[in-house]
């Protein structure tokens, strides 16, 4: 789908748009969530709160001026929406954002202050999905995938040459999977730059989207989808990512959405962290014990979405 070159490349074009986040060692807690060095990458500090905003801008500049004159439309379970939103604002064109009804009440109301017509419909993302396409093709507005686009890809797999730089003795990176763009896009970027590194993803109990597919081989669509974390259900991903994930991607582990509810509590408790449902999902799969690590390992944890559940 994507190379490390296209993901460079996506850096230095989206660079003086984007904010390099920190990354932050976690100590002087008094819940230690595992034993191994553990770093957060702080993404629910980018711009519009997660890293959807770097696939978006990636994919806006990858693009030809006449080609969104029509506006911008996207499908989101509300973090890919922002980051939508926010680059049509970059390019003084109109937003639509279609959500699953699912999507918070804080998500739905900070797309509007972006300035997006926010359309709900559709209980998980693959339904809203299609008044999305249908919308551009009666419009002419450009459609903005949230996972399976190379530019979208690329622009997320900069958060892997970010934390390889600010993590250079990393072990494993936990990443959490909504439709599977950005482990896809850090998955290249770190196997190719580090080949030993593990890179293990999280999906919800309620939403094994990847997770299924690897357990059948194949390219599979879930017969329901229960998680209540919108921007983390996707009843089916695409093809190119289920390989992208197959051939780069070491295991998946799953997490309930009330485990995801306590690490995001525990974020906001111990850290200060506001962090939504997706955001605590690296801190669930430790804190649940689905996966552990040794104190000779560091572990690298995105915390990749802003919201207020933990508070």
């Amino acid at each position: 789908m994507i190379t490390l070159d296209d993901i460079n490349a996506a850096a230095g074009r989206i660079a003086p748009h984007v904010r390099r986040t920190p990354t932050i060692a976690v100590e002087a807690v008094s819940e230690p969530v595992t034993d191994a060095r553990l770093k957060l990458k702080l993404e629910c500090l980018q711009a519009t709160g997660s890293f959807k905003a770097r696939g978006a801008t990636n994919k806006l500049l990858s693009m030809p001026k006449d080609a969104i004159a029509k506006g911008i439309v996207t499908a989101s379970g509300g973090n890919h929406g922002l980051a939508v939103a926010r680059a049509a604002k970059l390019a003084s064109v109109s937003a639509t954002v279609f959500v699953t009804e699912s999507a918070t009440e804080q998500k739905r109301q900070k797309l509007k202050r972006w300035g997006a017509e926010v359309r709900v419909l559709g209980a998980i993302w693959n339904e809203t999905n299609e008044a999305a396409l249908a919308f551009a093709d009666e419009t002419g507005a450009a459609y903005f995938h949230p996972f399976a686009d190379p530019a979208v890809v690329a622009g997320q797999g900069t958060l892997g040459l970010e934390l390889l730089d600010d993590v250079p003795d990393i072990d494993v990176a936990l990443v959490a999977i909504g439709g599977g763009g950005l482990i896809s896009g850090m998955a290249v970027a770190l196997k190719a730059l580090k080949p030993q590194i593990r890179i293990i993803g999280i999906e919800p109990v309620g939403s094994p989207t990847l997770r299924a597919c690897l357990d059948a081989g194949r390219l599979t669509r879930l017969d329901t989808v229960t998680s209540r974390v919108a921007t983390m259900s996707c009843g089916l991903t695409d093809q190119k990512i289920f390989e992208t994930v197959r051939d780069h991607v070491d295991d998946i582990v799953l997490v309930s959405d009330e485990a995801m509810l306590d690490a995001a509590r525990w974020l906001w408790f111990e850290l200060g962290i506001a962090a939504d449902l997706s955001g605590a999902a690296a801190i669930a799969a430790l804190r649940s014990g689905v996966v552990s690590f040794s104190s000779a390992e560091t572990v690298g944890a995105l915390v990749c979405g802003a919201g207020p559940d933990g508070l």
